[in-house]
């Protein structure tokens, strides 16, 4: 008698341990489900915010170049509604900049200067009927690029955004590629009205937390899309000089023609 309700108390206990555990099976799903609903609806935030951004910023854009053109007062009356506009572009993309999802790259091999050139023609466009001089420098005709085509593009084309957003009517913005051992850079040079290095360089270096704070929608966007490929954005400026963009990737992305080809 006393085996047999040994044997009914260690039966319960059983019963009672697959029951918790089925129960924190069930708990543990549920969580999972919520946290992955709570995911999905943040980055379908993020997209919105962004979305609603790059539309801003590109009128912003169009609305300076014209602004710039036009000249005397009613271009700076413009101008002024520009920069506002640009200002609202950049706080929309800080407001979602916390969730942005993760990008699925499609990479291959290709020239470097045409993905260049269509930058160029699309940040032009962008401006209107205002005026930039781009110049992109012989020594990129040769170079080759393994990336995803069209965000290595976006990643241009927001920087040259920001060299237009910091240049006058007639500027003259370069671009030229610099292969070094433990990098290789599309830099974009501009002597505009340049912005203090703290407001535009992401913390690398120093231990600081990430900031998206000062770098705006379109520098915020180009960092995340060279990121994806194990690159990086990194602003030198100065107040009344002008900047510098470093869109580094690593070394074995960018080679010669003749290089990528053997």
């Amino acid at each position: 008698m006393t085996l047999d309700l040994l044997h009914a108390f260690l039966a319960v206990l059983a019963l009672g341990g697959a029951l918790a555990a089925v129960g924190s099976s069930t708990h543990a799903a549920r969580l999972s489900a919520e946290l992955a609903t709570h995911r999905g609806l943040a980055e379908s935030r993020a997209r919105s915010f962004a979305l609603i951004a790059r539309d801003m910023n590109g009128i912003g854009l169009a609305l300076l170049g014209r602004a710039q053109h036009l000249g005397q007062e009613a271009g700076l009356a413009f101008e002024g509604d520009a920069r506002q506009l640009l200002a609202l572009a950049d706080a929309a993309a800080e407001e979602g900049a916390g969730a942005a999802p993760a990008r699925n790259l499609v990479e291959e091999r290709f020239a470097l200067a045409p993905v260049l050139q269509e930058a160029v023609a699309i940040a032009g466009a962008q401006l209107g009927p205002g005026t930039r001089h781009w110049r992109i420098t012989p020594n990129l005709e040769g170079l080759s690029v393994t990336a995803d085509r069209r965000a290595l593009r976006g990643a241009v084309v927001q920087v040259l955004g920001r060299a237009a957003r910091a240049t006058m009517e007639g500027d003259f913005i370069d671009i030229r590629a610099d292969l070094r051992p433990h990098a290789a850079s599309i830099i974009v040079e501009d002597e505009g009205v340049g912005v203090a290095v703290e407001e535009l360089s992401p913390a690398l270096h120093d231990g600081a937390p990430e900031r998206t704070r000062g770098l705006g929608f379109g520098l915020s966007l180009a960092r995340s899309l060279l990121r994806a490929h194990g690159g990086e954005l990194v602003i030198e400026a100065a107040p009344g000089i002008g900047a510098r963009a470093f869109l580094s990737l690593p070394p074995e992305r960018m080679a010669a023609m003749d290089q990528a080809m053997a």
